[in-house]
């Protein structure tokens, strides 16, 4: 499995024995995660389990108490944060715009890091919106409020605002919720695209282990903020590992497309049935 200990020039972003938390309650626990630069890494376990926590910490819109977090090997606490804009970009669960904003006029405002003092768009900064909409397919819509898009377009509308960002990293959390299957396989075949055709770094939460297991290089399974298992999801997607961490019963086949494993759960695993700890 991958090692998530060893940062080193060929990891853009690492975070090193970091913990964090809420009042009394731990959500990071002295975790190390050195991410694969060109890899398309998926961050999943249960409900509560740290994993939009460490995504928000890797973008550095929470700080950690403990370690730190490193950006092209400089702490990214110490960076400019124009600098940080100009390497990573990050969709939040559940963003909001005000209403009445055209999906052209929110897209422009992930271009201001790139711009000089008096802040005016430039040629490139227009190119780098054109080329935005057209990954996502929403050129269409570029004059349209956001208001009267789909759930499915409006998020589409928000990774092309990340993309305009023109970054090399992009942190995506759980950017497939709430949609149809239609506009999923859409998100989803993006990502792979932007990874395979840019060479983009790519980390996304993800609920669903078989969205997981197909798209992503790399899975990261958190439980109560720590890394229980990490590696290419035929090794980390098994039965004792879906028993100890989701709690369920489950066999393990080949997806017959893309022979990536598929987790198809039959019960619930019992107190008395929890298995021994998985080792990472």
């Amino acid at each position: 499995m991958t090692n998530t200990q060893n940062g080193s020039s060929d990891h853009l972003l690492f975070a090193k024995d970091i913990s964090m938390g809420y009042a009394e309650r731990t959500v990071i626990d002295t975790l190390s995660l050195a991410v694969e630069t060109s890899k398309v890494t998926a961050l999943v376990g249960p409900n509560g389990s740290g994993k939009s926590t460490l995504l928000k910490a890797l973008a550095r819109l929470l700080s950690v108490n403990t370690g730190v977090v490193y950006l092209d090997g400089k702490a990214i606490t110490k960076l400019p944060s124009a600098v940080v804009a100009r390497r990573l970009a990050i969709l939040p669960q559940g963003p909001n715009a005000p209403r009445g904003l055209t999906m052209a006029e929110l897209v422009e405002q992930r271009r201001f890091p790139h711009v000089g003092a008096l802040r005016m768009l430039r040629h490139q900064d227009h190119d780098a919106i054109k080329r935005a909409l057209t990954l996502t397919n929403m050129t269409k819509f570029a004059h349209r409020s956001l208001d009267t898009l789909s759930g499915g377009e409006r998020q589409l509308a928000w990774i092309a605002l990340t993309l305009a960002q023109d970054t090399s990293i992009l942190l995506l959390d759980e950017p497939t919720t709430f949609l149809d299957i239609g506009h999923l396989l859409e998100v989803l075949d993006l990502v792979q695209q932007l990874n395979q055709e840019r060479g983009m770094t790519i980390i996304l939460v993800l609920h669903d282990l078989n969205q997981a297991a197909r798209y992503a290089h790399r899975m990261v399974v958190l439980n109560h903020g720590q890394i229980v298992a990490d590696g290419v999801p035929h090794d980390v997607l098994t039965p004792p590992l879906l028993a100890e961490v989701f709690k369920v019963q489950a066999n393990i086949v080949p997806d017959p497309a893309s022979n990536t494993p598929i987790c198809l759960p039959y019960a619930v695993v019992s107190h008395e049935e929890q298995p021994d700890t998985v080792e990472s």
